[in-house]
């Protein structure tokens, strides 16, 4: 079973034209920034929006096909959706809200069980945890016993405690589906951490797919290679010598890179690749960066610095040892392979 979906439909300021096809049990992420198009292609599946031009087959099965003039409905095509605000029916109860559009009556005490809220058929979705009402919309879409699942941003209206907990548990769920699945998000790391392959869409166009990986191992855009967390350094490729390339940065600093570049070029590096200490350490890292640091910020345990143009990743233990305090001076080290080179031309404004 493949879900095979080809569009082109004018939006406010461009023209979603979008090309998938996902593979029966994958599941794709569609990431980008608010109003880049990825709900639109939720809608057009789901059959909530018409495109001007297009068509939508699901293992030979037509839901769309513009140049017959065939279009079905809403309720002839075997969705189950995932809203962005879940979309409970706040009169109805949780028991209620799985039966509403269930294939069958057997499925709603099946959905009920599979997603562990069987205590909670009763309860009527302002009793409910933000994780709780994740599972009900869950179970009511899968009630539809559905040949796709579209997820709108299954994670986004979760407190950060809970989306941990309920990110694992989506995880695991989507692993265990045999339909093809289609996610929409803002956040990568979502993406990465719930999909088979990642597509970033930008102002209706898909840039790159892969697994996140490769995403973030060969970005094939600027935007992408931000999206996927990297900084980008614009600057001036010098020309090659000993095998690496030059680069002179437009903050005056130079870089030193593996890819072949030339012309205006955009260094990109990661933060995980870059090492922090008070003195350009001994070693093959060719580029070693001062600056003052900016910022230092903790996310569980690792910390993200700012040191001039870049931000380095490190260990909590780093920092200490390193007793970082901001307004210091510090080197910021990464080795020439760690950095990759993307025409300027490129850019995305």
């Amino acid at each position: 079973m493949a879900l095979r979906v080809d569009f082109a439909h004018p939006l406010r300021s461009f023209v979603a034209t979008v090309k998938l096809t996902v593979a029966r049990s994958a599941t794709l992420a569609l990431v980008g920034p608010s109003g880049a198009g990825k709900t639109t292609v939720l809608r057009v599946i789901a059959g909530l929006l018409r495109p001007e031009r297009g068509t939508v087959t699901l293992d030979g099965e037509t839901w769309l096909d513009s140049d017959r003039g065939f279009y079905a409905p809403p309720e002839r095509r075997r969705v189950g959706y995932l809203f962005q605000e879940y979309a409970l029916f706040p009169h109805l109860d949780v028991a209620a809200n799985v039966a509403f559009g269930a294939r069958r009556r057997g499925l709603v005490a099946e959905m009920l069980d599979r997603f562990g809220i069987a205590h909670l058929a009763n309860a009527r979705p302002c009793e409910l945890s933000g994780g709780e009402r994740q599972r009900a919309a869950l179970a009511r879409a899968l009630a539809r016993d559905p040949g796709v699942l579209l997820l709108d941003e299954p994670l986004s209206a979760l407190d950060a405690h809970t989306k941990a907990t309920v990110r694992v548990e989506l995880h695991e769920l989507l692993r265990s589906l045999d339909l093809p699945t289609i996610l929409v998000t803002h956040d990568f790391e979502d993406a990465a951490a719930l999909a088979d392959t990642v597509g970033v869409i930008v102002d209706g166009r898909v840039l790159q797919t892969g697994t996140a990986s490769e995403l973030v191992a060969s970005p094939a855009d600027p935007f992408v290679a931000t999206f996927t967390g990297a900084t980008l350094l614009p600057g001036s490729a010098l020309g090659r010598v000993d095998g690496v390339t030059e680069i002179l940065l437009d903050s005056g600093l130079t870089a030193w890179s593996a890819d072949p570049g030339s012309g205006r070029v955009s260094l990109v590096v990661y933060p995980w690749d870059i090492s922090l200490d008070h003195q350009a350490p001994d070693g093959s890292a060719l580029n070693h960066l001062r600056g003052r640091i900016a910022s230092i910020v903790q996310l569980g345990d690792r910390v993200r610095v700012r040191v001039g143009p870049v931000v380095a990743e490190i260990t909590a233990a780093s920092a200490e040892r390193l007793r970082l305090r901001e307004g210091d001076v510090i080197v910021a080290t990464f080795k020439a392979t760690a950095a990759r080179l993307l025409p300027l031309s490129q850019s995305r404004t």
